[in-house]
Parts: C-alpha cells; structure tokens; sequence
C-alpha cells in the first residue's frame, strides 16, 4: 500500500504542475493530502511537520529571497561565465514578441492575430517577380536532384550575378 501511496502522490504532483496550479494552493493540497493519508494509516502523521517545515519557506518570498534565491544565485554567479556582449544586446533589446508567449507554454493567439500582417516593401516584392521567379523557372528539380547532384552551372552564374548570396 505504501508504494501506491507514493505513486498516487507522485500522480498528484504531476497533476499540479501540469495545470499550474499556484505555488500556495498546491501547498495546502499537499498538506491536506498528506493529512488524509496520515489519517488513514497509510503514513505517519508526522509526515506533515518536515513537509510544513519545507513548504513555508517557498510560500512567503521574503523568505523564499531570503534563503533560497540569494543562496542559488550567488552559486549560479561563481559558476556561470560573465555575460557576452551579445547576450546583453539581446537582453536590452525590449520584448520577445510573441514568442515569449508561445515559449512559456500558453500562448496568446488572439494576440497574435491582432498584430498587423506584415507586408513586403516594394523592393523585396519587385525582387520575388523578378530574379526569385526567373531562378525557379530556371531550375529544373530533377536534374538538380537525380541528375546532377547539384544546380546547374548557369543557375550558380545567375544566382551570383543576381547577389542571391
């Protein structure tokens, strides 16, 4: 019965943290499930005081700063090399887009379609009707990919002298 116990708590967890559920309510779940098995006999009730013990640091951030963030970060700082000039470019860059929703597990899809369709400016159109088309007439797939294993040496010339690359 134990390992069940163990399992069903195990089940437990993963259901609240696949539905995020906040940090302070899966603590009062936890506890009450652990009361609930401590009641039934399937755990000793002092189960709760090390998991009591364990929970109220995480739920009041003063605390949570205090002796667990500081302690992790100032580890994470002696280990980790300093910031490259890229990264801090990319850092003061402003927002993510929105791909900082999608990242983050729940996008937003009204949001992105309320952003405006982006359109090609008048070059980069002219450029697709003109040498993009004329490359593609140009390009003949099965000589490319059965017969020669490559494109064709005036598709290079055209590609070169149209500045594809």
């Amino acid at each position: 019965m134990m390992i069940l116990s163990i399992l069903a708590t195990v089940v437990l967890l993963g259901a609240l943290f696949y539905h995020r559920v906040s940090l302070f309510i899966s603590s009062l779940i936890l506890l009450a499930w652990t009361a609930a098995l401590g009641v039934a006999g399937l755990w000793s009730a002092w189960v709760l005081v090390p998991l009591a013990i364990i929970l109220v640091p995480f739920n009041f951030a003063p605390m949570r700063k205090s002796m667990i963030s500081a302690p992790v970060f100032r580890g994470f700082r002696k280990v980790m090399p300093p910031m490259s000039r890229t990264e801090k470019e990319a850092i003061d860059a402003g927002t993510t887009w929105w791909e900082g929703d999608l990242f983050q597990g729940k996008p937003d899809w009204k949001k992105l379609h309320n952003y405006p369709q982006p359109r090609l400016t008048a070059e980069e159109q002219a450029f697709l009707d003109g040498p993009v088309e004329e490359a593609c007439r140009m390009a003949n797939d099965f000589q490319i990919t059965h017969e020669l294993a490559d494109l064709p040496p005036e598709l290079w010339a055209y590609l070169k002298e149209h500045r594809f690359f």
